[in-house]
């Protein structure tokens, strides 16, 4: 039973599930991370929970230090992340409220330092399934435990941001056979994989992407989106947590 780190993103900038015992700000050498990391525990499995827009929500997704984050957890021993993610919904059947476990991904995102890997450390890893398949599992084995239907595939198109997309861009990425549209998977997962360290998503629908929509996407629907779903989100990262404790059957 290893240690699991919990990445939360909008609308998940807290985890009260876990019943915290250390906070820890820790420095690498890429920097420091977007927040102090949380430590605690659900049931008796070891958590690591990161805010990864940092505390009150400051970091817009290109400014984040996505290598400080992953060698951070690196450091204190994480084997597996699960990533929490506000996306727009692609698909016309992902109307907002809906949760996605992606099985893949393709990367729109410029300029982010985006590898360990240097000119003295050249990695080509195997990334033909950029998340992974056991931890997915789980999560799907733990969506069904707790009677919430989820989407257990899907393709994750991550864009820069901060701004959302045009209709054009939304159709580009439906037609690269994007379902689900985002700005922080990458080079998130990536990262995670040259480490060694399991990685997979859960994807919150928080509103239909540019172009699916009636009308123009508010921040106001987008927070309601988020304030109903997200504590679907926590019941299956709990089960799944308690599950892999061994607290419950799985």
């Amino acid at each position: 039973m290893g240690i699991i780190a919990v990445i939360g993103g909008t609308g998940f900038n807290d985890f009260d599930g876990i019943q915290t015992s250390d906070v820890r700000s820790i420095e690498t050498q890429y920097g420091v991370p977007s927040a102090a990391l949380e430590f605690g525990k659900l049931g008796q499995q070891e958590v690591v929970f990161l805010a990864r827009h940092g505390k009150g929500h400051k970091l817009l997704p290109h400014q984040i230090n996505y290598k400080a984050n992953l060698e951070a957890l690196r450091q204190v021993g994480v084997d597996t992340i699960v990533a929490i993610n506000a996306v727009g919904g692609i698909d016309s059947a992902l109307a907002p409220q809906s949760i996605v476990i992606p099985h893949q991904l393709i990367d729109y995102t410029w300029g982010r330092p985006s590898t360990f890997a240097d000119i003295n450390n050249v990695v080509h890893i195997d990334f033909t399934d950029p998340y992974c398949a056991n931890t997915r599992e789980k999560l799907r084995l733990a969506a069904e435990a707790v009677g919430i239907p989820v989407t257990t595939t899907g393709v994750y198109g991550v864009t820069q941001g901060p701004r959302l997309e045009t209709a054009a861009e939304v159709n580009r990425l439906e037609a690269d056979g994007c379902s689900i549209v985002g700005m922080t998977g990458m080079p998130e997962a990536a990262l995670a994989r040259e480490l060694g360290i399991n990685y997979a998503c859960i994807a919150l629908v928080v509103n239909r992407a540019a172009g699916r929509s009636e009308g123009p996407i508010t921040m106001a629907a987008m927070e309601l989106a988020i304030a109903n779903g997200m504590t679907q989100v926590r019941s299956i990262l709990a089960y799944y947590l308690l599950t892999s404790s061994g607290n419950l059957p799985g």
